[in-house]
């Protein structure tokens, strides 16, 4: 392989072919294009093309990255800036996180705009619903893959175990990773069949993240009522709206986006609080029928700002709401996966991310649990999980396949 300037060896795909810059990006197109169902269904998705099709991170390393991500901001976002920096720096992780997040913006900005215009938008709720099933079975397939190479002693089940039991409970995912980083100290990745620092394919020299959370914001839960009939919203914003410059606007975003801890959802009364009680930007109905319109997008329901901004300033609004609320975390994000790069190899750091890893597999596993009541709905649902299941395990199909069929069934109202 041949070497690129500070950013390590340039990744391979599956079979030698060499994978550039350009075709990473387009993956992660790709990806935000497809990823309807929230976070850890993108996550599937990555690991699925990236880990186990391309090869282009082991699954050890996709496992930290995915923990890393939870730390500030919308950990698949984060995922997808840590899978680029790791192999073409920090240009490369901007540019896959722009990537993923790209269909989604643009997709609201179209919403927003329909909203705005002709108090309507398209009734997509039927379709993104009938992907639930779908969803599911591929986080499931994620899980499997992930954890029949992190669990490869006793040790490492038991805390994929009790990571998945403390899920369920919903305790938050920064705290299950932090307790099972230090079991990871206290006993020795040997405990947990850890191999050490061995290099994975196309991994740079400098560059990567290491371990945090996982918290999982669905958005597979069922949408607020003002989505299914947005017919009289309010056409013109409130009347505090007409003085705010773009400057006032990132600036408020931005400042958000440092507190910006543990998922989407988390975000909302955050946001409530902020546009609608304090500066009166948006109206209580906009506001819930903004989060309506963010749960339409296979990205992080966090492209309410995309709304809020788009509502304030048009397009030039919708961009800056955007890219200020995710300027800290990416922020952050550098500078974990820079140091992630230096301390790989660490023993004692190894020993951490050895009990974060089988942590992270268990919040997979208890993603779908969390997920699958507001997903499987009667006899037709439960069918298409497995008939989903059957198709990616056996027989190796592209995602994109059976989230096509669910869109269409629920479309049509079979499922």
């Amino acid at each position: 392989m041949s070497g690129r300037k500070g950013t390590g060896p340039e990744p391979e795909a599956a079979g030698g072919a060499r994978l550039s810059l350009p075709g990473l990006i387009l993956r992660f197109l790709v990806i935000g294009t497809i990823g309807f169902g929230g976070g850890m269904a993108n996550i599937a998705l990555m690991e699925r093309e990236l880990v186990r099709q391309r090869k282009l991170l082991s699954s050890e390393e996709f496992l930290h990255g995915v923990g890393f991500g939870q730390l500030l901001g919308p950990f698949a976002t984060n995922t997808a800036f840590f899978v680029g920096c790791r192999l073409f720096g920090p240009l490369g992780g901007l540019l896959c996180a722009g990537a993923f997040m790209a269909p989604s913006v643009l997709i609201v900005i179209v919403l927003s705009w329909l909203y705005f215009a002709y108090h309507s938008i398209p009734s997509l709720q039927a379709a993104v619903g009938g992907v639930g099933p779908v969803v599911i079975a591929l986080i499931l397939a994620a899980a499997w893959s992930l954890g029949r190479k992190a669990l490869r002693r006793w040790p490492a089940a038991v805390v994929a175990l009790l990571a998945l039991a403390l899920s369920l409970l919903k305790v938050n995912a920064v705290t299950v990773l932090a307790a099972s980083g230090l079991l990871g100290l206290v006993l020795g990745r040997s405990r947990f069949g850890g191999q050490g620092s061995s290099k994975a394919p196309g991994r740079g020299e400098g560059a990567a993240p290491g371990a945090a959370g996982v918290v999982f914001a669905s958005k597979l839960s069922p949408l607020p009522a003002p989505a299914l009939a947005l017919e009289g919203a309010a056409a013109a914003g409130p009347a505090a709206s007409g003085g705010v410059g773009l400057a006032a606007l990132s600036w408020t975003f931005l400042k958000v986006g440092f507190v910006f801890f543990g998922g989407g959802f988390v975000l909302i009364p955050i946001l409530h609080q902020k546009l609608v009680t304090q500066l009166h930007w948006l109206n209580t109905r906009e506001f819930l029928d903004g989060v309506a319109i963010s749960n339409l997008t296979p990205g992080p329901i966090a492209v309410l700002a995309t709304f809020a901004g788009f509502h304030l300033h048009g397009v030039a609004g919708a961009l800056a709401a955007t890219l200020a609320l995710f300027a800290p975390a990416m922020v952050l994000m550098t500078v974990l996966t820079l140091g992630y790069g230096r301390f790989k190899g660490n023993e004692r750091f190894e020993d951490f991310l050895a009990g974060v890893s089988p942590a992270v597999a268990g919040l997979i596993v208890g993603a779908a649990f969390l997920l699958g009541p507001s997903a499987l709905h009667g006899t037709p649902g439960w069918a298409l999980m497995a008939f989903t299941l059957l198709l990616l395990l056996k027989f190796k199909a592209h995602p994109v396949i059976p989230l096509a069929l669910g869109a269409f069934l629920g479309a049509m109202g079979w499922v």
